[in-house]
């Protein structure tokens, strides 16, 4: 009798574990969704275990661009020139997307900020479950990425080509994308790197996820956006 409830206590034991495991209660660190006025937005959950070593734990990106309906529920406005509450904001330079997320954290109470080049390459190309596609999710730049020859030379509502292998949409083309990171040229010139190409009829080549461009802080672009980080 004693082996059978022991034995009973043992599945239901195992079966407890799998149901935690199932659910995210193990630790994992789970996406999730964020509103704020009224607007939601979705952070995905990167692993970065292979990553870099003092970041084991990953970090989280946005599913998609900031949008011109998130941006206006943050600042009051929306500087686009080409409208569309589903659409990327552009025409928003560096230091102005310091005060959008300045703003958004003392709305939410949390630390989000742009992601560094090195996260945002690592995302681009899937993370942990890259396919090293040439493209952030397919090597068929169409069906990943808004760019000069099906742009209709404007934006698009994000999330209408295809995601990458985490889910992520727009990684190329469409917008530029800020990145938090400095470089200095000549000792002097001050930059700050934008990656995955947009819209724009110079930029396919930009869209590939190995390509690297600079853009001063203070620019505004109707191709260059952003996307958060946390």
């Amino acid at each position: 009798m004693e082996k059978t409830l022991f034995s009973r206590r043992m599945v239901w034991g195992c079966l407890l574990l799998l149901a935690f495991a199932f659910c995210g209660c193990t630790g994992e660190k789970q996406s999730f969704v964020e509103t704020v006025n009224g607007v939601s937005f979705e952070m995905i959950h990167v692993d970065g275990s292979t990553l870099r070593k003092e970041q084991p734990k990953g970090f989280f990106i946005g599913q998609t661009e900031v949008t011109q309906e998130l941006w206006e529920a943050v600042m009051g406005s929306n500087p686009s020139c080409f409208k569309g509450k589903g659409n990327p904001v552009e025409y928003v330079n560096w230091n102005e997307c310091q005060d959008f997320i300045a703003k958004l954290n003392k709305l939410t109470g949390k630390a989000y900020r742009l992601p560094t080049e090195e996260e945002w390459e690592f995302a681009a190309q899937g993370g942990n479950k890259s396919q090293a596609y040439e493209y952030s999710g397919s090597n068929n730049i169409d069906e990943v990425a808004w760019n000069w020859n099906n742009s209709d030379k404007k934006t698009h509502p994000v999330k209408q080509k295809a995601a990458n292998e985490l889910g992520l949409y727009d990684m190329s083309g469409n917008v530029y994308e800020w990145c938090e990171d400095l470089t200095t040229l000549d000792d002097t010139i001050q930059v700050r790197a934008i990656r995955g190409g947009s819209w724009w009829a110079d930029d396919i080549d930009a869209c590939r996820i190995s390509c690297k461009r600079n853009l001063w802080p203070d620019n505004n672009d109707n191709n260059v956006g952003l996307r958060l980080a946390l």
